[in-house]
């Protein structure tokens, strides 16, 4: 970028846990030379507090809104001209999914249509759909490549999948310039206290139960939400047109496992853990490879165990932050919808 050229970036989902480190993330890395329009509908993820350092900022503009809502989405490309639009809007909880996907496909799905049809009419230099690992379903053995077939088996990883495909469709059918990511499980900063890495070191903290699906076993790739920041910039500076680029972090770990840590480091009883009965649909392990984006000069900062230590920290230092969203909530959420002893 240029130093006398400022880009603006309309970033949706930007009150959330991946957006809002990634709004950061831009400022850190261009201070004045960037603006950033961050359209968020607000809903419970979705944390004003998570930006509350950039509020006094005159090139940070936040707009509350719903990706869905045609007149608000065309308004702000009227208004502000984006040159970049990075997708991280979604309803994202597969549970939450299981029980209302109604509201996944609408948001995951239509509201890609609405944001695809802004910036096809106003022209944009790139868009980037965040999506995710889930779109491909499990692996037993190996990884899934940029290639591979995608076989969603939840309806959160499913709506995710139709706005992938869509965002394709618009770089064959109309030379949109989209990029599509896909990266593994996040954690970090600022994320709802409803996945696992965020409610069990909270939970942890105030001495709840550690609801843990199943057997434990399930495995996950983890990626510290900094390095996915990262490889989105990077994608959308360096990715080319019309592509896929897994993001992952190589640090494949059973849940148990994760749990274990998060116990250790906090000096918790492992007497907190408390299996309980499996997720629909659960897939058992995903795995992506992504030698294409490592080969193109990406590479993540951060390893898994200092990442997990900063995290665990970061929520010790903050129950300012994550006390207020609990309040209960997880508790009903769980007694509602799985068979759980507490």
């Amino acid at each position: 970028m240029n130093a006398d050229q400022q880009k603006i970036y309309l970033v949706t989902g930007g009150a959330g846990f991946i957006g809002s480190n990634y709004i950061h993330s831009l400022f850190d890395l261009y201070d004045n030379r960037v603006r950033v329009v961050n359209l968020d509908k607000l809903t419970y993820a979705g944390n004003p507090e998570n930006l509350r350092d950039l509020e006094a900022n005159p090139d940070y503009i936040f707009v509350k809104g719903d990706i869905c809502d045609e007149a608000v989405v065309q308004a702000i490309f009227e208004k502000y001209k984006p040159d970049f639009v990075v997708n991280f809007a979604a309803e994202s909880h597969v549970d939450r999914s299981i029980g209302n996907p109604g509201d996944f496909i609408r948001t995951d799905m239509y509201g890609v249509y609405v944001l695809l049809e802004a910036s096809k009419k106003f022209g944009i230099e790139r868009f980037i759909q965040i999506s995710t690992d889930e779109v491909y379903g499990s692996i037993d053995d190996g990884s899934f490549s940029e290639e591979s077939p995608l076989k969603p088996s939840n309806p959160y990883a499913a709506s995710k999948a139709g706005g992938d495909r869509l965002a394709y469709s618009y770089f064959v059918t109309y030379g949109l310039p989209v990029i599509v990511s896909r990266a593994s499980n996040n954690y970090g900063p600022f994320q709802y206290p409803e996945k696992l890495i965020s409610l069990f070191v909270t939970n942890a903290i105030e001495d709840k139960p550690l609801p843990l699906y199943g057997d434990g076993q399930n495995i996950r790739d983890w990626l510290y939400v900094k390095d996915h920041c990262s490889a989105v910039e990077f994608i959308l500076k360096n990715g080319r047109d019309g592509e896929v680029y897994n993001i992952a972090g190589r640090n494949e770990k059973q849940n148990i496992q994760i749990t274990n840590t998060i116990l250790q480091h906090l000096s918790k009883p492992a007497g907190l853990i408390r299996y309980v009965q499996d997720r629909l649909g659960h897939d058992r392990r995903y795995s992506i490879s992504d030698a294409k984006l490592r080969k193109l000069g990406w590479n993540p900062a951060y390893e898994f165990e200092s990442g997990l230590r900063e995290t665990i920290d970061w929520y010790v230092q903050n129950p300012g932050w994550w006390r207020p969203l609990k309040s209960g909530e997880y508790l009903e959420f769980y007694k509602n919808h799985y068979k759980m002893e507490l």
